[in-house]
């Protein structure tokens, strides 16, 4: 997910992709702590995906407060 479309979303939005994007790093661990993937980079891409978000929904409040 581009940082473009991630400024695009709304604020409930962002929360629910938010918890689903958790979920699924969640899962993912997970998966790895009893076979290992086949791809241990998707943990990497989805945590930093999940710090974007936060950063995303960090700033909107920010600005929202702001003005």
């Amino acid at each position: 997910m581009k940082n473009s479309e991630i400024r695009a979303l709304n604020e409930a939005e962002l929360k629910q992709k938010i918890a689903s994007e958790e979920e699924a790093l969640q899962k993912i661990k997970f998966a790895h702590a009893i076979t290992p993937i086949e791809n241990p980079m998707k943990i990497k891409q989805s945590r930093r995906l999940v710090a974007r978000l936060k950063t995303a929904m960090s700033a909107m409040v920010l600005e929202n407060n702001k003005g």
